[in-house]
Formats: C-alpha cells, structure tokens, sequence
C-alpha cells in the first residue's frame, strides 16, 4: 500500500493555540494544563497520476534548515520535487505552513512542481486576517507561484482524487477521496483527526459547526467502514492510517493499515 505518515512531531496546544513541542521522555503533562496534546501527520499517497500530499504541517525544520516535511519524503525514497499534488484541507497554521519553506528570510514553495488544491472560501476567509490560526504571510507566496488551484464546491480533480465541501472544522473545510490502485483512501482532516472520534459522539468547541462535525464523523464511518475505506488520521496519537477491521460482534474497530 503506497501510503505513509510523515509525522511531524507531538505538541501541546492551549488557548493560545501555539504548538509546543512534546517530548514524553522529557517533559511532564502536568506542566501544561489546560492543553491538548496531539501529534501531526502530513500524508503522502503514491497515486497512478503522480505523489500526492495532504495537508503540510506546521512547517517546522531541523538544525540545518530543512523542512522535516523534505527529510520525512526523502526517507521514503522520493523528493519534494516529484510532488504533484498537494491537497489542503484548510488552512489552519497547523496544516499549511508547510506550504513554504523559509531560507534567510526569502520563502518560497516547498512543492514547485505540485499544484496547491484549495477551496476558494477558504482561502479568501485565511487572507482576510481575521484570525490567528491563521498565517497569512506564507500566502502571498503561493498566490504569485502560479501554482494554486482555487476549487469550489465538491468535483474531481482527476480519475482518482474527488474532492468535498463539508464545512464543520471550518465554513469552507474540505474532504477527499482518492482511489487508486485498488484502495479507497479517506482524509477528513479536522473532522475526523483521531480515530477513537468515531466511536464518541460530542461537539468540539474547536469546529465552526460542531454538530456538523460531529454528524460528519458518523456519516463517514457508516460509509466507510464496510466498504473497507482507509483513513488518514491527521492528529491521532496512536493509528495514524487505518482501516476498519469486522469484530465477531458484527461492529467494526479500527487496526492500523
């Protein structure tokens, strides 16, 4: 299965909504109340139509400068360069500021060859500046590339990628399928970032619409799991990519892929 995490790393996150790196052997919970403790996972999906990546991570970089996105690609055995799509669904800094690599204070693409696949109501809510999740200074980056590929609404971007509005972690949030090579791959972003959230109903506080997220999460594990879906668990702490696995019991649990 050409399907792999390229985790970022484990943080903390309180209500100042900054990424702390995390380190259990290091450091202790109880120092940081009132936080979240999460990890990230950028996707990477060998597709018949070229290397596909979902969502970019917090862009964080090693002692040399390099993106952990670049290095984590390598390790597989391919390039930054041989991306040529990169799916966001939406553009919260944790997601998108890996979009841009930073070099002396010059940014540039960290995917030149990608095209950048947006929805349109997302990217005009993330340069309006009216929040701090978002960072928009790594915008006006990929809007002079020539690279960006503004969408709306749901559509195909080609025979295997189909991309869908679903609006809960964001009014714009969006969803996508990818079918290639005899698996249907699943990536919810924030509406679904953790796999134990499909078996807890509740409304996070963190969604535009909580209700719908939560609906959401419901409607695609009762698609997904007896159709054999695998999903793509952006912030999970345990099975990052993971497929739905029958129980004696006729229930389905999740097993990683």
């Amino acid at each position: 299965m050409q399907a792999y995490s390229l985790y970022e790393g484990s943080f903390s996150v309180d209500a100042s909504k900054k990424f702390v790196p995390f380190d259990p052997d290091k450091h202790d919970k109880k120092d940081r109340p009132g936080s979240l403790f999460i990890h990230v996972h950028p996707f990477l999906v060998a597709s018949d139509n070229g290397l596909i990546l979902l969502d970019t991570g917090l862009g964080f970089t090693d002692d040399n400068g390099e993106l952990l996105l670049h290095n984590n690609i390598r390790k597989l055995g391919y390039e930054p360069n041989d991306v040529r799509y990169v799916l966001m669904s939406h553009l919260h800094k944790d997601h998108a500021s890996g979009m841009v690599t930073e070099n002396e204070g010059t940014f540039r693409l960290a995917f030149p060859e990608a095209e950048y696949i947006i929805q349109r109501g997302e990217w005009e809510d993330a340069y309006s500046g009216k929040s701090d999740s978002y960072k928009t200074e790594i915008f006006d980056v990929l809007q002079r590339s020539g690279n960006l590929l503004l969408v709306e609404g749901d559509g195909m971007l080609n025979t295997e990628v189909r991309y869908e509005v679903s609006g809960g972690h964001t009014p714009h949030h969006q969803v996508f399928h990818i079918r290639t090579q005899g698996e249907h791959f699943f990536f919810g972003g924030d509406e679904a970032p953790e796999p134990e959230q499909f078996f807890r109903n509740f409304a996070a506080k963190y969604d535009f619409d909580g209700r719908k997220s939560m609906a959401l999460r419901q409607q695609y594990w009762e698609q997904g799991a007896p159709e054999g879906w695998v999903f793509f668990f952006y912030h999970s702490t345990n099975i990052a990519v993971g497929r739905p696995e029958l129980k004696e019991n006729g229930d389905y649990r999740i097993v990683e892929a």
